[in-house]
């Protein structure tokens, strides 16, 4: 539906008055994005990631610029591309606000807003000792932009010291060709390059440097925190890093054709149930480069591919269990997407010409040879805050409810209510999360063929749920997505476990049923 021809004017008014007084450059045509290339990995995944495409394009120089863009948008959720060139750091960067943002001074905040692409241009984009934040935003990119020693003590501080940090529903991620360094470790006032948690999903980094920091990154929090997942780490370097290459505390990630070079105490460190796909990579001068560390809560891989060069291996103890020297598979993980994954010999080779800011960004083509990306797309795809609606008043399915009798289990249940109300057959009782979003699962002993679920809201609540997702729990791919509860319908599939993720809602949803048909 169109504004008001006066409401517009006001906007556009309102965007050039506030593009006067911080500096901002704007610029009309939308092609002038200097993004190029597309989403890859889990990033394209629930809906795809293609940031502020074909929206406006604007030049910032300074952080206040970049919070001043973000703040000009006529809504959160405009299109935006913003451009970046020259140093960022605490001296120009400071609060600025508006109906379309929520800035901090001191830090790069992308929060609570949703399509943005954030591009170095020109000599480049430097974030010195100053931090990307991400929180509650989705559909973002962050593409060939340097962020150095950002710290979380000493002076000055910024972003809890992480030179990129994502955290609480954050959806759709691409960080592409970035340089991400410290100078020391924790010590030294370092915390991560690269952390995600507090419910992060499909999360894209590629073709990045993370060097010199005692952290590399982490999906997850704690042992408990566990709401994180679908991440692809592909033709990163990964160089004199003492740990945390990632780690991953449940989830699922998908970790190929990286290059990793003096990883110092530990590098892929799977834990408390994370599977993670580890193939065709090249650890090079490294010790106990994956396996679970530092905890006896278990995580699992999947090997293929990789090569060794120079590798030590500790001891396996009550909290060491590396996967070496011997690296076998503990688990099986299926990729929902499509990719090309180069031979592990020609990574070191592939990834010096390829990773990190300044680069051309350019990319593998699958067979050991770099190239120069096509331009990504100009008019974006639905978001994943914005799901494609569902069909059209579906039929109710007939046949045995498969919820009766199966297990069930979810993201948070607030006081009073239990996951097993949503298999029990009983309208009276119900389940819901802890706030306006959550989800929850059956599960079933062994494969179980689904075609349809049904969810029932409890009386007095009906309309609440909005936004939802459906997942095959068992590999993290999404069935099919939609707005508000009722029947939904999907191509047969065999799984053990699946999931209604409510990612928006009028209020705290009341879950009476969950049901199952085989169809």
């Amino acid at each position: 539906m169109r504004r008001p021809v006066a409401r517009r004017l006001q906007a556009a008014v309102a965007t050039l008055a506030l593009a006067a007084a911080t500096g901002v450059v704007l610029t009309t045509a939308p092609e002038a994005s200097a993004a190029t290339g597309s989403a890859t990995g889990y990033a394209t995944q629930n809906g795809g990631t293609t940031g502020g495409a074909g929206g406006q394009t604007v030049r910032a120089t300074t952080g206040t610029q970049i919070h001043a863009a973000l703040c000009g948008r006529a809504s959160s959720s405009t299109p935006i591309v913003i451009e970046v060139e020259g140093t960022i750091n605490h001296g120009n960067t400071t609060k600025v606000s508006g109906s379309s943002c929520n800035t901090a001074a001191d830090v790069i905040e992308i929060k609570q807003v949703s399509n943005v692409t954030l591009v170095g241009v020109g000599k480049g984009a430097v974030f010195d000792q100053l931090g990307i934040h991400l929180r509650e935003a989705s559909n973002v990119i962050i593409q060939n932009v340097t962020v150095r020693n950002v710290k979380k003590s000493g002076s000055p501080t910024s972003n809890g010291g992480d030179a990129i940090g994502m955290e609480k529903d954050v959806r759709n991620v691409w960080v592409d060709h970035a340089t991400l360094e410290a100078s020391g470790g924790e010590s030294q006032g370092y915390d991560g390059l690269f952390d995600l948690k507090n419910n992060t999903q499909y999360v894209t980094l590629s073709y990045s440097i993370l060097r010199n920091s005692g952290r590399g990154g982490l999906v997850g929090s704690s042992e408990t925190e566990l709401s994180n997942g679908f991440i692809t780490y592909h033709h990163n370097l990964y160089e004199n890093i003492d740990s945390r290459a990632p780690l991953l505390r449940g989830g699922i990630a998908h970790i190929y054709n990286n290059h990793y070079v003096k990883l110092n105490d530990s590098g892929i460190n799977s834990r408390a149930g994370a599977r993670a796909k580890v193939e065709n990579n090249y650890f090079k001068n490294s010790k106990d480069v994956l396996g679970t560390f530092y905890t006896d809560a278990a995580g699992y891989w999947q090997v293929s591919g990789n090569t060794l060069d120079n590798v030590t291996w500790s001891s396996p103890g009550s909290k060491t269990n590396p996967a070496g020297p011997d690296m076998k598979s503990t688990t099986t993980v299926s990729i929902p997407y499509n990719y090309r994954a180069d031979a592990a010999s020609c990574v070191p080779d592939v990834v010096s010409r390829t990773a990190g800011a300044g680069t051309g960004l350019k990319v593998s083509d699958g067979n050991c040879s770099p190239q120069t990306p096509t331009p990504g797309p100009t008019d974006p795809t639905p978001g994943p805050t914005d799901p494609t609606p569902g069909p059209t008043d579906p039929a109710p399915p007939t046949g045995t409810n498969l919820s009766i009798g199966a297990g069930s289990d979810g993201s948070s249940k607030a006081a009073g209510t239990s996951y097993g109300d949503l298999r029990d057959g009983n309208l009276n009782t119900y389940w819901s999360p802890v706030g306006t979003t959550g989800s929850a699962s059956i599960k079933w002993p062994s494969a179980t063929a689904v075609s349809s679920v049904v969810i029932r809201e409890a009386a007095g609540s009906t309309g609440t749920v909005k936004g939802w997702r459906l997942l095959n729990a068992d590999t993290g791919a999404v069935l099919t997505s939609g707005n508000g509860a009722g029947t939904i319908t999907f191509p047969r599939t065999t799984l053990r476990k699946i999931t209604f993720e409510i990612t928006s809602s009028t209020g705290t949803p009341k879950i009476a049923e969950y049901e199952t048909y085989a169809g």
